[in-house]
């Protein structure tokens, strides 16, 4: 791990009379819940540094953790080889280290965001690129507003960015939660069940949407749209009536009833997130087989989603946006965030792409095309 070596007033004396300018230095992190494809956005990041602009990269431990206790080390183009297919990050990430409210031993929330700063002038960065859903950006804006020097990357699974099309992770974590899907098609079949199968997506319901439709789901629950529990009921029955006895039922982990609330699993007080869901899939199951008599089983996927190796779309995202965030700091473009807009990577304003998430409308074509084809969206 590197140590605050600072560029010294004599190399500084020396690289003015050569003519050459110091090596300008820059640092990736990576923060919020893992995501596959964040490592092929380290891979971008850092060797498009090198090689194309002879820049040095430093790597930041467990994302703004790693600010708030000065933890870096740094990547070499070797370092970052090979990592392409791989999921998870190699630096680690914290959902819990907020720099504008960090715990201290006695639970108090701190303002610790004046030592990032000082941490980031010690490590002596010219440019910062935090990759992050909506929490690690929001940090990440206010950073910039307070005078860091940063561009954003954005991954998550939800896909719930705004100012983006998609986000890294999303990809893969449908292609992960449609194969579940898929499998539990067959059991559901042979037993005569219905199946819930329950998806992450706290508030928006994308990952439940593209991964119900893909899977044949016969009813997709999602946050944006309060299902009504008789007519998901009514669905199942008329499906076991008309002589198909099974029923695939797929809901999002932040989904709700008609003129009721998210389920919460427990609250986690030091957390940026405090608020964490489970217990929708049961309660639905227990719902069904209550109002219908037909057996229902639940699997929720939870953190599988999250993991394995990136998806070609997502190494191929990923890749894109890694090599364009660069080239913004290179050219000093800071206080944005790299962006897929239809086919085209573009620079977006942070303070746009975190000032809402981003939800599935009910008039949306896949909403449209999955009543269509006899889909119920439990309304």
């Amino acid at each position: 791990m590197r140590r605050n070596k600072h560029r010294s007033n004599r190399d500084l004396s020396s690289s003015l009379s050569s003519g050459r300018m110091p090596k300008k230095r820059i640092g990736v992190l990576t923060g919020g819940g893992d995501c596959p494809g964040l490592n092929a956005a380290i891979r971008a990041v850092t060797k498009t540094a090198i090689l194309h602009y002879g820049m040095e990269v430093l790597g930041i431990k467990d994302g703004y953790l790693g600010l708030i206790e000065n933890r870096y080390t740094t990547l070499s183009y070797e370092d970052v080889s090979g990592i392409l297919t791989e999921g998870g990050t190699l630096l680690g990430s914290s959902n819990k280290a907020n720099p504008f409210g960090y715990p201290s031993p006695s639970g108090k929330l701190r303002d610790l965001s004046g030592a990032v700063l000082e941490n980031v002038k010690m490590m002596e960065l010219d440019g910062l690129v935090c990759i992050g859903g909506d929490g690690t950006l929001t940090v990440a804006y206010k950073l910039y507003k307070k005078g860091l020097r940063l561009v954003g990357i954005p991954k998550t699974i939800d896909n719930d960015l705004g100012a983006t099309d998609v986000t890294i992770g999303f990809d893969s974590a449908v292609i992960t939660a449609t194969e579940a899907i898929d499998k539990l098609h067959t059991t559901a079949q042979s037993h005569h069940r219905v199946m819930v199968i329950e998806v992450m997506g706290r508030y928006a319901g994308w990952l439940g949407l593209y991964a119900g439709m893909a899977g044949g789901g016969d009813i997709i629950i999602i946050p944006e749209i309060p299902y009504d529990i008789d007519k998901v009921c009514k669905r199942v029955t008329e499906r076991h009536k008309s002589g198909k006895r099974f029923s695939i039922v797929v809901i999002s982990e932040g989904a709700r009833p008609k003129g009721g609330n998210m389920v919460v699993k427990k609250i986690v007080k030091d957390s940026a997130e405090p608020v964490r869901l489970g217990g929708i899939g049961n309660k639905i199951a227990s719902d069904i087989e209550n109002l219908t008599g037909l057996e229902t089983r639940v699997t929720v996927l939870g953190h599988l989603q999250r993991g394995g190796s990136p998806s070609p779309f997502d190494r191929m995202l990923a890749t894109r946006l890694g090599t364009f965030a660069c080239g913004l700091l290179a050219r000093g473009k800071f206080g944005r965030m790299a962006a897929l807009k239809g086919q085209d990577i573009r620079a977006v304003e942070l303070k746009d792409a975190v000032r809402s998430i981003r939800r599935v409308s009910r008039s949306h074509p896949i909403i449209k095309s999955g009543l269509a084809v006899g889909t119920s969206f439990g309304i």
